[in-house]
């Protein structure tokens, strides 16, 4: 009973609608009281809170966030698109293509997939409207291009599997580049391809600029390339660790936009705002993890699923595909960073035993939860880039369906070709 109910609870909190966070902890301290009792519970519960985020290393969440938070109130994202508008505009399809691109330079300063998608929405749905494109379509490929922030470093997701699994934060941020390229030119696939089949959703724009011009439009993006070259050169040249990296980010983003004067009082208090209620969440999330955790470990819960798994006689790769589509699962109805919590004290020791490389593994888990963003129920960036568009949420839906097949088709490729993930971090290691 010690051991079931406390599941059975989780489940059903979950499904009444619960906040994860306190979820997670209030079965979980239902599973300490009924197996250790109140005074080992209570003693948990004294220490457990600070004990959960003290760590350095979780600096780097509210420091990624803040850089987000700088980069959206300003205004940058929106030069941004408008320079990338006047190199890829006369594509076909090229305001989506334009989206993407965007998306994926925004993925490399803000590391929050919901920001890129809201400051996105803003900026791109008008222009879009503006050329007649479809709504669907549009709404689509503004929420996949905010899934780009969920592999393309600085991501938080990547960041938050290294501290849960004690893996190289670094080499997890390294390996997340190719991956988040070889997506981004898939969607640029999709859109390509959707659009020569369906030329009306995406009618031709006729813009007609010199060289000079497009050179020209580079001007607005220095900040960007900056703050790129300042996060993702820090890291990978050693002068800065990961966390570091965070922190170095904000105030380069703070500095620049104060001297464009691209920020006021009232903005930057609008960016402290939305870090802390987006860091409190997440923190909270990590407290009542712990909890939960503590219960795993009492109950010897994971030791026995992992001597289970030791004791089937099938292949390691099985394993595998069956935790892949538990993620893939999950994703349909839950957070990101609440499936990551639950499930990586399971998952993880599983993955070692079997001899697979931690680095690939999160890349791996990183790819099922960009699919999650966008997949119904619960696909968080839909609901956001159509709540900021003022859009009908079942147009995103119906906007992404080919999209999440190419992302599933790059699962597979990253899963069967894991050198893809691996030769970056390799390169540091040198």
């Amino acid at each position: 009973m010690a051991v079931i109910l406390p599941l059975i609870c989780l489940i059903v909190f979950l499904a009444f609608g619960m906040p994860i966070a306190f979820a997670l902890g209030l079965s979980g301290s239902i599973g300490l009281i009924l197996f250790s009792g109140w005074d080992s519970f209570l003693g948990i519960l004294q220490t457990t809170p600070y004990d959960s985020v003290k760590s350095f290393l979780m600096s780097a969440i509210p420091m990624f966030i803040l850089m987000a938070s700088f980069m959206t109130v300003s205004g940058i994202m929106k030069d941004l698109f408008e320079a990338a508008y006047k190199w890829l505009g006369k594509l076909p399809g090229g305001l989506g293509i334009t989206t993407v691109f965007a998306g994926a330079m925004m993925g490399a300063v803000s590391g929050s997939s919901q920001a890129a998608a809201a400051a996105m929405a803003k900026a791109v749905t008008p222009e879009m409207e503006k050329y007649k494109y479809n709504t669907a379509f549009t709404m689509g490929v503004i929420s996949i291009a905010g899934t780009l922030s969920v592999m393309i470093p600085p991501s938080i997701i990547l960041i938050l599997y290294g501290i849960l699994t004690e893996t190289g934060v670094g080499s997890l941020l390294i390996a997340g580049i190719i991956p988040g390229i070889l997506t981004a030119f898939g969607y640029i696939i999709v859109i390509i391809t959707w659009v020569k089949m369906k030329p009306e959703i995406a009618p031709k724009i006729d813009i007609e600029l010199t060289i000079k011009e497009k050179i020209k439009s580079l001007k607005n993006i220095w900040p960007m390339l900056l703050i790129i070259i300042a996060v993702i050169g820090g890291i990978y040249s050693g002068i800065v660790t990961a966390t570091e990296a965070g922190a170095l980010g904000a105030f380069i983003t703070l500095a620049v936009v104060f001297l464009m004067r691209r920020i006021n009082f009232k903005q930057f208090g609008l960016a402290l705002n939305d870090t802390i209620k987006s860091t409190t969440m997440i923190m909270t999330i990590i407290i009542g993890a712990h909890i939960f955790s503590y219960y795993l470990t009492m109950t010897q819960v994971t030791q026995n699923i992992v001597m289970m798994i030791e004791g089937l006689e099938v292949s390691r790769y099985f394993v595998l595909a069956i935790i892949i589509v538990i993620y893939l699962i999950l994703g349909f109805f839950m957070d990101q960073i609440a499936i990551l919590i639950l499930t990586l004290p399971l998952t993880f020791p599983i993955i070692m035993t079997l001899g697979f490389n931690p680095v690939w593994f999160g890349i791996v888990v990183a790819k099922t939860v960009e699919i999650g963003l966008v997949t119904p129920p619960v696909g968080m960036n839909i609901f956001v880039a159509t709540g900021a568009a003022g859009v009908r949420t079942a147009e995103g839906f119906k906007g992404v369906k080919w999209f999440v097949l190419m992302d599933l088709l790059i699962l597979i490729i990253l899963l069967l070709m894991p050198f893809i993930s691996l030769w970056l971090p390799g390169l540091m290691m040198k």
